[in-house]
């Protein structure tokens, strides 16, 4: 055993990237926020270790994670409910645990959500660019994607031994429709009637990503439809959370690496807690977008 501690990845499943809370402040520039899909649950791997909430940690794509650990780690795994494993024996979801050296960490796919988050006492330790460890999947910015061979070091961005070390987390039904919270604007004159994104229910697109949630309507009801004169509309500046209506009808809620500019209309934008909720959405899962 040696003095560095570190975690060894054998397997990533469909994806893991090392994310934090992002580079907030850049978008002048052209970079993106980019960060965890879902922040509240980077944030809660944070404390549940004792590390500030800024540390970085892996986002777990579907499962499918498999890391021995070099040394001892104090170890949690929060957001999509999967079971998580030492050496075989299930550890519990939310619920930080020592890895001793040599032990083998392993996440399954989930049964509800899609990204799950792993933080490490100390955090992820890779090189920072423009102050953030993320990996942004539209710019290419950051550490390249985390692949089988990867050894990841542990940092010391830890605090004071957390107060609690365990979350338990609310159980959900796959089959219950998600409410997603968004205030009306700011096109909504670019569309026929923006109102239609309140009303009928969607379902989520497989081809989603950290980019954006693509969104099919799933009754035969009015679609949203662009006005005449959509050419003409400049590209402009896009925040976090936005619903963007392409062409098609079909909304386009935008995650953590949407790009910072685009030509077509945004209509609405979702409270935080709501782009969190947004970010754990598996393809097939029913939407409804709420008023707060």
């Amino acid at each position: 055993m040696t003095g560095t501690r570190a975690l060894s990845v054998s397997a990533t499943g469909p994806g893991v990237t090392v994310q934090d809370l992002g580079r907030p402040g850049y978008a002048h520039l052209g970079v993106p926020l980019s960060g965890a899909a879902d922040r509240s649950s980077l944030r809660l791997a944070n404390r549940l270790v004792g590390n500030r909430e800024t540390a970085a940690a892996l986002e777990i794509t579907l499962g499918g994670l498999r890391a021995e650990a070099r040394g001892l780690l104090f170890v949690v795994v929060t957001g999509a409910s999967g079971i998580v494993r030492v050496d075989g024996t299930p550890v519990g979801h939310s619920s930080a645990t020592a890895v001793q050296h040599g032990q083998m960490l392993t996440v399954d796919a989930p049964t509800d959500g899609v990204r799950s988050y792993l933080a490490v006492r100390g955090g992820i330790d890779v090189t920072p660019v423009l102050g953030s460890r993320s990996t942004d999947v539209l710019s290419g910015l950051g550490p390249e994607p985390v692949v089988g061979g990867t050894v990841l070091a542990i940092g010391t961005e830890n605090e004071a031994w957390p107060s609690t070390t365990d979350a338990p987390r609310e159980g959900s039904d796959p089959d219950q429709t998600v409410f997603l919270y968004a205030e009306l604007g700011p096109r909504t004159d670019r569309v026929v009637d923006a109102e239609l994104l309140f009303r009928g229910e969607w379902t989520v697109n497989p081809h989603s990503d950290r980019v954006g949630v693509r969104l099919d309507r799933i009754d035969d009801g009015p679609q949203l439809r662009h006005r005449d004169g959509l050419d003409a509309i400049p590209s402009e500046g896009i925040a976090y959370g936005s619903v963007q209506i392409p062409p098609s009808g079909q909304p386009v809620v935008f995650l953590a690496d949407h790009p910072v500019t685009g030509g077509y209309p945004v209509i609405a934008v979702l409270r935080a807690d709501s782009v969190d909720r947004a970010a754990q959405l598996a393809p097939g899962r029913t939407v409804r977008f709420i008023k707060p």
